[in-house]
């Protein structure tokens, strides 16, 4: 049964419905400057059932419209005693979450309270009723605004059942929270990860921006991740314990991974045709075959198929540029991918790809993560199908991560690319995303609505909250809270993993969360610098 635990009242319920919320006229003796947005409010209403509710809105209002041309000497201290809370006063709306029956079952909310039914703020024990407890299906993500010592808690079996979202804009911590969600997944064994990692952000440590060193999840799970990289000089630089340099070969170069940086190297549909072209008549050697052209060899392909000189030429110019890049070798000289399915399926590790200075170009970037993710994928597929039948030879779980998500995932590609593929599969082969980006309204809306959890920082763009709320039950309150986060830790869920929209504090990312995740004996764990607390 249900302990009220001595909740603050807060007022009282006057009006409202289901769509635009309730109402609720705040007592003379509550200030309305301590409340906020994204706050949590209990109803209590008849046979102990309890309605948890979002503070979506705060208003002030009056009895008498005069006192808004004429307003009374609010210095008379007698004068604020009679006006305030009477004849003016202060109003909450609240969006009701959920119902929570006398049992403490959780439920859909299909009515609301009658009238005068009395608002309070939500306790600890209301929070936890709502989002359970932490156990090994469970992981701490963070706190409420109002309840810090309450732990929100993220259901990880549904939170890498379908692809996930981490928004917010430049500045606001999403590489942290990411880390925090990488964290649960790995330490709980919910699914394995392979994580591009653009700026090196979570595989070894890092510096923050307060400047404190922070862990990567290579020193909090030794044994559970492995780093590999595609600059050896970068990861040594910093000391990080990687495995293996990924190198790839001109001739494992197919026009499918070249197909993805139509946008970003400006590839026309001529240039796109063109490569398949070649990939027919001079095989698997086209792409170095192409970069190394003379005027005669041009000349030749022109005469012998459909392409125009312009065209060739114009791709030959834009393909040069993966002469920059170290990790391409004439030949192919390693299985990469093999080893790297390997660490996930076999190992059961998650696998963090450090790109080093290959980070700053996004041609570089897109290329490789574009050209393992397809291959990869396949892989899970025949994985997949061979388990037909029999559950014990399931791969597991994977989540992939990237950065600069848009660029995979904009309306002109999304549908022709692997990672829209994975996306509108809902984990039908064990392949799910975990995206990161500061522009989701640039994410193709399919694939959007496809986005089983969401977690949102700041954004003050309207077309990027649209896109964040597109398919969100009541999003029309959420949009205030939305806009009104605090730069840095605060952050809104919203989705599959939690059973309503939470806006929280995040956990810090320091010593005590290192503790609480990792053995003392990790042999390869270093000790925490200053044993500060890194803020986002």
């Amino acid at each position: 049964m249900y302990d009220e635990q001595s909740p603050k009242r807060l007022g009282v319920v006057v009006g409202g419905s289901l769509s635009k919320g309730l109402t609720v006229k705040l007592e003379a003796s509550e200030s309305v400057e301590d409340l906020a947005v994204g706050r949590y409010v209990v109803v209590h209403g008849a046979a102990g059932k309890r309605f948890f509710c979002m503070l979506s809105d705060i208003a002030l209002d009056n009895t008498n419209p005069a006192v808004q041309n004429n307003p009374p000497d609010m210095s008379d201290a007698f004068l604020r005693a009679v006006y305030m809370g009477t004849i003016a006063y202060a109003t909450i709306t609240i969006t009701p979450m959920l119902l929570i029956d006398e049992n403490g079952q959780v439920m859909p909310v299909k009515t609301i309270p009658p009238h005068f039914t009395d608002a309070y703020s939500a306790t600890e024990q209301d929070v936890n009723d709502v989002f359970g407890r932490e156990d090994d299906k469970h992981f701490h993500v963070g706190a409420p605004l109002e309840l810090q010592e309450t732990k929100i808690n993220l259901n990880l079996k549904k939170l890498a059942e379908r692809s996930i979202g981490v928004f917010g804009k430049s500045g606001t911590g999403k590489s942290f929270l990411t880390r925090v969600l990488l964290c649960g997944l790995v330490a709980r064994g919910t699914a394995v990860t392979l994580i591009f990692d653009m700026h090196n952000d979570y595989g070894w440590e890092v510096t923050s921006e307060n400047g404190y060193n922070v862990k990567g999840l290579r020193q909090l799970f030794p044994e559970k991740v492995t780093i590999i990289t595609l600059d050896a000089e970068s990861s040594k630089r910093r000391g990080a314990k990687y495995d293996f340099e990924v190198r790839l070969g001109y001739d494992e170069i197919q026009p499918e991974d070249v197909a993805l940086l139509r946008v970003t190297m400006n590839l026309s549909d001529a240039m796109i045709d063109a490569c398949y072209t070649l990939n027919k008549l001079w095989g698997s050697a086209w792409v170095r075959r192409l970069i190394n052209a003379s005027v005669d060899d041009v000349q030749y392909v022109v005469d012998n198929s459909n392409i125009a000189g312009g065209t060739l030429n114009a791709l030959q110019r834009r393909l040069q540029r993966f002469e920059r890049w170290d990790f391409l070798s004439e030949e192919s000289i390693g299985e990469s991918v093999q080893k790297i399915v390997d660490y996930l399926v076999n190992q059961r590790k998650s696998v963090v790809l450090e790109f080093g200075r290959y980070g700053n170009e996004l041609e570089a970037y897109m290329l490789v993560a574009n050209y393992l993710t397809r291959r990869i994928h396949q892989k899970y597929v025949e994985l997949m199908e061979k388990s037909l039948g029999d559950d014990g030879q399931k791969p597991p779980n994977l989540v992939i991560t990237i950065e600069e998500a848009h660029k995979f995932l904009e309306p002109q590609v999304a549908n022709q690319t692997t990672f829209g593929i994975i996306a509108r599969e809902m984990r039908k082969y064990n392949v799910t995303l975990l995206v990161v980006d500061q522009r989701p309204s640039a994410i193709d809306e399919e694939v959007m609505s496809q986005i089983g959890t969401r977690v949102t920082a700041l954004l003050d763009n309207e077309r990027d909250i649209n896109a964040v709320l597109n398919g969100v039950s009541g999003a029309a309150s959420l949009r205030q809270v939305l806009a009104r986060l605090e730069t840095k830790q605060q952050a809104i869920i919203m989705g599959h993993a939690v059973p309503m929209p939470v806006v929280m504090r995040p956990r810090n990312y320091d010593e005590a969360f290192y503790n609480a995740l990792t053995s003392p004996s990790s042999s390869d764990t270093r000790a925490f610098s200053g044993g500060k607390k890194a803020r986002f």
